[in-house]
């Protein structure tokens, strides 16, 4: 009996007995609760990390596979960044979650990186998990890789490089997006998309605060044309037309008037009725209410407006009128866009009628209107404005799939840029720097006299999966590649060889132009660190087991 109550204790949580040997009940519903305890708990919490890692491991890379997701209603997301991928990848287990939110949280500090952070931590947790069959103690571990860490994060600054770059010589930042866009589906034109993301981003850029407001970047996307068609346009794009078809087409040297109160007759607010029982009482209504749209037509005019943006609509008789007072009016604009107008064109959003005065009109250079293709489709173009801190990337492309994904791709690229106006450093690609790093960390372990050297070496070795995964996807033989690479760094005491997977024939990166930068590659290390020592250190798993 006694081994049969041993078993029973295994399986559930654990029972506790009175001195006559009666069970009695701690935890409440415990028959339905699992738990996993000590080791058990570890390797099953790395087990699940490992899981993660391994699906985005061969999405790195310029040479790195695409993932195709399909949602719970059926719509598909076929993608390449890291971020996406596990957003929508329904992840049922926590340590798995875990995962999840280390690639957002690098996604929103850097906006780039998003596949090789988790690919890290994957890495981490593998060689975690032979720390501890060694027996080392899971804290030793976590310990040991909080010290590598900090020794990796330094020896990055170190062979990281300043880059000098101004408004007009910004082929370096060009360079750096490039390498972004790489591992993406829009690989065949990376050169014009990087151009087009550097110049958006100098465009709202804040040089001397070295700050960069991404809002002001609106990314509009339409299906048709090709990737190449993309354009940046600097201005706002509106994907509305017109509100009557025979206004015209194009204004120049616009002044624009942003309103958010309804073009049409007042409504009475309360409950009345208007009793009419004659025609003259009928006809008094209707010339009073033309009489109201006149004003407010004229009113707009004497401002000097000549484009009037509405946030609601009119009905036909106004329309009718504006068409009449050639006073070309957009209606039905949404909110986000008119701010973006009223910034770009420096107007005001204009709430009531009576406040319209010359000076909160917006000015822009060009308003036109564009038709695409054969259909109906039209997008008012707000060009040449007054201050034009606010522009747009419009996409072009075959389907929908690829203008979403190429959204996905222009906004790392956008961050690659923010993040190289706000710190110049750069540090080399195709998996240099993680070697560099992984030589660095392997000759600091010796320093250490405790157990921890084993789990800074272990460090090491998981720096290593970054390129190992890079040669991979790109049908090298991974070891050879590897060990290649590392010798020629070590012997050459250069921190600029790295895989080279488009196969130019160098593993010079310099010469393949292949650059990161130096904070998200910090960032890469120091929160897979993180994340692993968390993971590391939970040694019980108590959840409740489904019936």
């Amino acid at each position: 009996l006694g081994s049969d109550r041993g078993k029973f204790e295994a399986r559930k949580m654990a029972l506790a007995f009175d001195e006559f040997g009666r069970p009695f009940i701690i935890l409440r519903e415990q028959d339905q609760k699992t738990r996993l305890r000590g080791i058990d708990a570890q390797k099953a919490n790395i087990a699940a990390g490992k899981a993660v890692a391994r699906i985005l491991r061969s999405s790195l890379g310029p040479k790195g596979m695409d993932k195709m997701l399909q949602g719970p209603d059926g719509d598909v997301t076929i993608t390449n960044d890291g971020a996406t991928i596990l957003e929508q990848m329904d992840v049922d287990n926590q340590i798995a979650k875990l995962m999840v939110e280390l690639s957002r949280s690098q996604d929103y500090e850097i906006g780039d990186g998003t596949t090789g952070v988790v690919v890290m931590a994957g890495a981490l947790l593998e060689q975690a998990e032979r720390q501890l069959d060694r027996g080392i103690h899971p804290i030793r571990v976590a310990e040991g890789y909080e010290m590598a860490s900090r020794v990796a994060v330094e020896h990055l600054e170190r062979i990281s490089q300043k880059f000098e770059f101004d408004v007009n010589n910004f082929e370096p930042l060009v360079q750096t997006c490039m390498t972004t866009l790489s591992s993406k589906i829009v690989n065949r034109c990376k050169r014009s998309l990087a151009e087009i993301a550097v110049k958006a981003v100098l465009a709202v850029a804040d040089l001397e605060r070295r700050d960069v407001n991404l809002d002001l970047i609106k990314i509009e996307g339409k299906v048709g044309g090709n990737l190449e068609d993309t354009e940046l346009i600097y201005g706002i794009l509106v994907d509305k037309d017109m509100s009557h078809p025979q206004m015209p087409k194009q204004i120049e040297d616009a002044h624009i008037a942003i309103l958010t109160c309804p073009f049409e007759p007042p409504k009475p607010k309360t409950k009345h009725k208007v009793d009419i029982d004659t025609v003259e009482k009928f006809e008094t209504l209707r010339k009073q209410e033309q009489q109201y749209f006149d004003e407010m037509v004229q009113k707009c005019k004497d401002v000097g407006a000549t484009l009037v943006i509405c946030q609601w609509g009119f009905d036909d008789e106004a329309n009718h009128l504006l068409m009449h007072r050639n006073l070309p009016a957009v209606r039905w604009v949404g909110g986000v866009e008119l701010e973006l107008i009223a910034i770009a064109t420096g107007g005001r959003i204009v709430p009531r009628f009576q406040e319209l005065t010359p000076e909160k009109l917006g000015k822009a250079g060009m308003v036109r209107e564009k038709s695409f293709g054969t259909t109906k489709e039209r997008m008012l173009y707000i060009e040449h404005c007054a201050n034009s801190k606010a522009v747009t990337i419009f996409i072009r492309g075959g389907n929908k799939m690829i203008i979403e994904e190429t959204k996905r791709s222009i906004h790392d690229a956008l961050c690659v840029a923010r993040n190289l106006i706000r710190n110049k450093s750069i540090v080399y690609g195709g998996g240099a720097a993680e070697i560099a790093c992984s030589l660095a960390v392997d000759a600091a372990a010796d320093k250490y006299p405790g157990v921890e050297q084993y789990a800074i070496r272990a460090f090491a070795e998981a720096l290593d999966s970054v390129p190992m995964a890079l040669a991979e996807n790109s049908g090298l033989q991974p070891i050879e590649t590897l060990s290649a690479v590392k010798s020629q760094q070590l012997k050459e005491n250069i921190p600029f060889y790295g895989i080279d997977c488009n196969d130019v024939g160098t593993n010079d990166m310099r010469e393949q132009n292949v650059f990161e930068t130096l904070i998200g590659k910090q960032q890469q290390i120091l929160l897979a660190t993180q994340v692993v020592k968390m993971i590391l250190k939970i040694d019980d798993v108590i959840s409740n087991s489904e019936y």
